[in-house]
This record gives C-alpha cells, structure tokens and sequence, in this order.
C-alpha cells in the first residue's frame, strides 16, 4: 500500500486484513488502521490512539507477529519511516543511526557493504529495525545488544521523546525492556549501532556456518563473506522471505531455544538416552536447541501436512502457513509441539512471535 504524503495519515480501513501485513500471511481485519511515515506521525498517531482510550499494535514488517483471526479491536499503526544516518564515533568506529520502519536486511546490507562489522550474522532476518530492540534479536553468536548504543523511543505515560542508553534497555536473551520490563510503555522511533571498521568479523561460534564457509570454528572470516554464508545457510532454511516458497510464509524461528540448569540438562538427556547438544548461557546455564528438541519429540520436518498449516519441510523451528491456515490452525500446531516437547523432555517451549489477541 503506498504511503501518503500529507503531513499525518489517518486512514480508516474497516475491512484491513492484517494478514497482507505479515509474514505468515494470518490475521484479521483492523479496526482502525495508520500509516506512519516520520517520527512526528507516529508520535501524533501513537498520541490520537491513546486519548480515545484505543488499544494500540505497532506493525512494522509483520515477521515477529502472529494475529488472532478475528483481527485487532483498535488502532494498528504502521510504521514506514525511513532514514539511515552514518556517523563517525572516532577510530575504526562508526555510529549507525536508522529509522525504525527500515527494513532490516537492508540495513545490514548497507552496513556490510560500508565495510562495518557487528551487523553481518543478522544478514536475512525479516522485518524492520524498530523490532530488534523489542526482541534483543540475534542468530549465529550475535545479537544487537551487543553493538545497540540507544535506542529513541516515545515515552506513552509521558508523551516525551528521549534516548535510552543500551545499560538501560534490560537486555537479555530474545528480551529487553521494552518487551516484558515494561510492555507497551515506549514506542521505537530510531536505533543507533556502533559498528567498527573491519575486513574481518569476530570468530565464528557456529559449526554451521563455519562448514558453510570453509573455516574451523574460532576462525575469522571476512564481514561479507559472513553475510552470504548466513543468507545461504538461512535461505536452506526456508528462514529467507520468497513468494514462491510456502516455506518461508512463517514467522522464522516460533520458539526460543530454552535456557536451563544443569539439573535440567541432566534431566533432558536421562530422557533422551544420550547427550543434548547445547551451548553456554552463563554461570550454570546451558541454552539448548528448541530444534533439538521438536525433532525429537517426534515431530519431523513437514509434520502437519497435508494441512494448510505445518512445520516447515526444511526447519523444525519454524511454522508455515502452505496456504489457507487460520491461525487458530497455526496455534492447535504450536500446542501440540509443546505439549510433545514437554511429555518427552519436561522442557516447555516459549514462543517467540509476539501473539495478539491469543494464546497458546
């Protein structure tokens, strides 16, 4: 749908269905729908919605989201603004300020191409940049909690504009402070990363993409090279956005991989017979693969098919709308998969798209 120009878009969609706007492809009509191309529509937005009592859904590339069928009883506002900003932070490092509607691959792109690193094993993660604060977003050893120097947003309780600095965003992993320290609260105008000047990224952490690029794990690679092994690791995954593929219509990885004890290892591999791959997460911790875990619980690639709604044929992390899924048909498939998990591991899986409007 094309942005319009004037100075604040207020546009009533009665019959919107947000499903156009996800990545799945579900969810149903807005009652009232907004587009919001600058910092100023979306504060006049966020600011309308808020007096008239209205709830409030910010939408920005749809990847991260799984709606009810019956749709969203507010004001969905949709968020397009543009902007990408470069600035020198002294020596190798450049600050790299972007718009909360940015697309995020786009992003990352122009930062690799710019010769930055910091960015590089995010290469393919749809949706935009106002999202991955929300969500601490990370795959392949990195997350933006690592090179996120502040994060602007609008305060709702206050309606002021201010810059929280990333020792205040609460971050931890798939979370932060604007996901579950205070939900709602703050609305995403712009983000700044601090990249540095490097031909080279960090030491690659996984065994995949090390494969993937030819190197032994703990070796470096160059930046862009990192970028097309994720975008090819990934895109095997169905993890790349292509209309042709009904693979991709997901919303990436639908469950976070589960952090747990050492005794709670110990109970996972006494059930499975055997050792758990799994990788550090702090004094006493270990993360292990929800992935893992899906597959054995019994659910293989494809579980679900025929039906319109499955497990990706070519990644159990992910869940796919083939085409006519509701989502109350998405949810009755995520239900069974963590009831699995839990019957055969005790391990509960937790989902990592935001749900709206239901449940699991």
């Amino acid at each position: 749908m094309p942005v319009p120009s004037s100075a604040f878009h207020r546009a009533l969609f009665l019959l919107t269905q947000l499903a156009d706007y996800t990545t799945l492809g579900l969810g149903g009509p807005a009652k009232t729908f907004v587009t919001a191309a600058s910092e100023a529509e979306l504060s006049a937005a966020v600011s309308a919605a808020d007096a008239a009592g209205e709830p409030v859904l910010l939408l920005g590339g749809g990847s991260n989201l799984v709606i009810a069928d019956d749709g969203f009883d507010g004001t969905v506002i949709h968020v397009v603004t543009r902007g990408l900003r470069f600035t020198d932070a002294g020596g190798p490092l450049t600050d790299v300020t972007a718009a909360a509607g940015e697309p995020w691959d786009d992003v990352v792109a122009r930062c690799v191409d710019a010769g930055l690193a910091g960015l590089e094993c995010l290469s393919g993660i749809p949706g935009s940049v106002g999202a991955t604060p929300i969500q601490n977003v990370g795959a392949y050893g990195q997350e933006v909690a690592e090179v996120i120097t502040r994060v602007r947003v609008i305060d709702r309780r206050t309606g002021t504009t201010l810059d929280i600095p990333n020792g205040s965003c609460r971050f931890s992993y798939r979370n932060s402070l604007f996901k579950s320290g205070e939900p709602g609260r703050y609305v995403v105008t712009d983000v700044t990363f601090r990249l540095r000047a490097e031909e080279l990224s960090r030491p690659v952490r996984y065994a995949e993409l090390a494969a993937e690029l030819g190197v032994e794990t703990g070796e470096r690679a160059p930046v862009a090279k990192i970028r097309s092994g994720v975008l090819a690791v990934r895109g095997r995954k169905g993890m790349v956005l292509d209309p042709g593929d009904p693979d991709t219509r997901s919303a990436g990885s639908f469950f976070t991989n589960p952090v747990l004890s050492r005794e709670q290892l110990a109970h996972v591999e006494a059930a499975a017979d055997g050792p758990v791959p799994r990788f550090d997460a702090g004094p006493g911790l270990v993360k292990v693969p929800a992935a893992w875990l899906i597959e054995h619980a019994g659910f293989a690639k494809g579980h679900g098919a025929p039906g319109p709604a499955r497990v990706s044929s070519k990644h159990t992390l992910a869940l796919a709308n083939a085409g006519g899924a509701t989502t109350a048909d998405l949810l009755a498939l995520a239900r069974e998969i963590v009831a699995g998990v839990r019957d055969a591991f005790g391990v509960t899986l937790t989902p990592e798209p935001t749900l709206i409007g239901v449940t699991l």
